[in-house]
């Protein structure tokens, strides 16, 4: 897929704006030349409502307005916002005469109205119409969603549309860890689509409930028909167990992500009130207390799995195991099991003495006799009947759950204290460090900000709410494993009440395929996941060093870039040692990381679709620089980036041979501050000339560039 077009009207600061982008091969790489304030990220904000909606706008809508802020309207006026987007497909079919690439040009229009009303404004839900581009006219295509996300599935939304900032998201250290691996893995199971065989397998997860649910008529039985009846619910209740988790994973890592956003601004605003030292000290608790909460996450699964254990089912069940061992020993005193002398008898005939203290060494007569006689008492026990083997084996084998001389430690009472002894413990050390940053805030309360005191406010019930949605993780995870224990075993006691059913056999052999279908499934997921995330992985590595291969200020420390199968993005230094790429890499270096990883997705995946990326080269100089642009124009098939004039310095040369086209957008709203030349309009609103990156012109001259004034100023496009 590759954008041709874009038309935004009233969109924030893009009142009326149309930008046209590069397409040809070999030079369809595009450059946005934009200062800050510039409307690059409300044009990034644009394009990715038009595809996917208001779920792709900040806090998915809410709250945020689309209008121009300085609209000039009566109370209740309307104002018609829309985005429009053309663009085009590629598909390579294959036919016995060889491939032939098809392509195909729609047009995608979304709009909706905005009442005015004073600084409030409220909002019709928006629709969306999607056209086939024809010779012969426009073809509307229905249902436009099915289509859009084919072309371009939403969790992708971040790896095309995407900014400098927001690209770090994938190493950056002020989420969890469980939420940048999700942003990873989600990443790479989409592009790759691994989320086809993923719905393939709940589709046949469902056809084996559906399996069960028809088999409950087949017979009347009460004990048959509670067991498949119990097995539905079940599969009802993983079903939606499985669904809630889902939804509250996904939860979790968007109030994460909110939550370090906000944590962000905090942050910039104590630096602002010259409190550096008292923000390195909260930085420095909130650290140690988020050890402590990791420690008591593993506590507690320690202390559920005790639940779970040996030990506490040898105490619950010592009275009835104290009864069945009295009668094992009863029939080992009696010698009703013979087999307990084989090991003793076969210990004497390694040596060279009896029990009894005479000699069985084999050149003495009696020696040999003795060797004999006991040899035939081993036959003998050998000769056992099937029954007393069974005794034997039950007698030796049951060993682990004689619950009398265990030691101490054995025992589960004693670790059950110790578990909850360290629970105790870490709850108090979790206390003492919250209240300890809690002292710390409160000395910040004399801050008169109060922005800072709404962001507080703001983190406050971020981190609740986080906490909510962890809390309902681990009960849907602690009650989907109790329902998949008890599944395993309803399991086996509807295979054997099928066996003894007449129509029992046909159901257990729909039951069969779908189990075979399922492990086909799973294993060709877990070999495409695992091959496919070497792909990616290698392809990062290679692009990453290849990006920073002479950085004069990261030095030679770096020597791998890797995605673990826990899917971290690892960094490796000097001797195999780690490296934290959020604080051991310099921040050019972590911007290439990132570029890295999502160009390496790009191209394990053979996917063409555009890369849209503002201000991907902020934080870099030098070396650094031309190379990520370098590579990225090299790894894309459309390349779309907004940069700075500051950006643009020392990359002209690449940009001169690799960009087909090049554009300016300039904020009216900067004269005169900004800007040499009155733009003639009192509206704030992007505008566009055709300045390429040596150029300017009467619109977009900027204060810094005006050497002379105005009457030095070149017309548009001017060399």
């Amino acid at each position: 897929m590759k954008l041709i077009r874009a038309d935004f009207e009233n969109f924030r600061l893009l009142r009326r704006l149309r930008l046209d982008f590069a397409v040809e091969d070999g030079r369809s790489f595009t450059v946005i030349r934009a200062e800050n304030e510039t409307g690059k990220t409300t044009i990034l904000t644009a394009l990715q409502w038009a595809f996917w909606g208001d779920e792709a706008l900040p806090g998915g809508g809410r709250d945020f307005r689309l209008h121009p802020i300085d609209w000039d309207s009566a109370k209740g006026d309307r104002v018609p916002i829309m985005v429009e987007v053309e663009f085009e497909t590629q598909t390579v079919r294959r036919a016995r005469q060889g491939t032939r690439v098809v392509k195909r040009r729609y047009r995608i229009v979304r709009s909706t109205e905005e009442t005015v009303d004073g600084p409030r404004a409220t909002r019709t839900r928006s629709t969306v119409r999607l056209f086939l581009i024809t010779a012969t006219g426009d073809e509307p295509v229905e249902p436009p969603d099915a289509e859009i996300n084919q072309e371009l599935p939403p969790d992708l939304r971040d790896i095309f549309f995407t900014d400098g900032d927001r690209a770090l998201r994938f190493i950056e250290a002020t989420v969890k860890a469980t939420t940048k691996r999700e942003r990873v893995q989600r990443a790479i199971r989409s592009l790759l689509g691994l989320g086809v065989i993923e719905n393939a397998l709940k589709h046949i997860k469902k056809a084996a409930a559906d399996i069960n649910k028809a088999a409950r008529g087949i017979d009347s039985d009460r004990k048959f028909t509670d067991v498949m009846t119990r097995l539905g619910d079940i599969d009802e209740e993983v079903s939606q167990l499985q669904e809630e988790l889902e939804d509250a994973r996904q939860q979790f890592a968007r109030v994460d992500e909110a939550l370090a956003e906000n944590q962000g601004k905090i942050d910039g605003a104590l630096v602002k009130g010259n409190r550096e030292d008292l923000k390195r000290e909260i930085d420095r608790v909130r650290r140690q207390l988020e050890a402590v909460q990791n420690q008591r996450k593993s506590a507690a699964k320690e202390h559920a799995g005790l639940f779970r254990n040996l030990a506490l089912s040898r105490d619950l069940l010592a009275p009835l195991l104290r009864a069945a061992f009295a009668r094992l020993n009863a029939l080992h005193d009696r010698g009703k099991i013979p087999n307990a002398t084989i090991p003793v008898l076969e210990e004497r005939l390694a040596g060279t003495a009896c029990i009894c203290g005479e000699s069985l060494e084999e050149g003495n007569a009696d020696g040999q006799r003795r060797r004999n006689h006991i040899r035939g008492l081993i036959e003998d026990s050998r000769a056992a009947d099937e029954l007393q083997e069974i005794v034997t084996e039950l007698y030796y084998g049951s060993a682990t759950l004689r619950p009398d001389g265990l030691a101490e430690g054995e025992r589960w009472r004693v670790q059950y204290l110790g578990v909850a002894e360290r629970r105790d413990e870490l709850e108090e050390l979790a206390t003492e460090h919250g209240r300890a940053q809690r002292a710390l805030e409160t000395r910040l309360a004399d801050v008169k900000d109060s922005g800072i005191q709404e962001l507080r406010s703001t983190q406050r019930q971020y981190a609740e709410q986080r906490d909510r949605l962890q809390s309902a993780q681990s009960r849907c995870e602690t009650r989907l494993e109790a329902l998949r224990a008890e599944q395993r075993v309803l399991y086996r006691q509807r295979d054997n009440l099928l066996r003894e059913r007449e129509k029992g056999a046909l159901v257990l052999a729909q039951l069969a395929v779908t189990q075979d279908v399922e492990r086909v499934l799973t294993s060709a997921y877990e070999r495409m996941a695992g091959e496919e995330l070497a792909k990616v992985s290698g392809a990062m590595n290679a692009i990453f060093l290849e990006m920073i291969g002479s950085d004069p200020d990261q030095g030679a420390i770096i020597r791998e870039a890797k995605i673990s199968t826990d899917f971290d993005i690892v960094v490796t230094g000097p001797n195999g040692r780690l490296l934290d790429p959020d604080r051991d890499l310099n921040g050019a270096s972590r911007r290439a990381l990132t570029m890295a990883f999502i160009l390496a997705l790009t191209k394990v995946s053979e996917v063409e679709a555009p890369n849209v990326i503002d201000t991907p080269l902020g934080m870099m100089s030098g070396y650094v620089k031309r190379s990520v642009l370098r590579k990225a124009v090299a790894e894309s098939a459309q390349l779309i980036l907004f940069l700075t004039r500051a950006e643009i310095a020392d990359c002209e040369e690449i940009i001169d041979r690799k960009a087909g086209r090049v554009i300016t957008l300039t904020n009216t709203a900067h004269y005169p501050l900004m800007l040499v030349n009155d733009p003639g309009m009192t509206e704030s609103m992007v505008v566009r000339c055709e300045c390429d990156h040596h150029g300017k012109c009467e619109q977009c001259e900027r204060v810094a560039e005006g050497a002379g004034g105005p009457s030095g100023v070149r017309r548009h496009g001017a060399q």
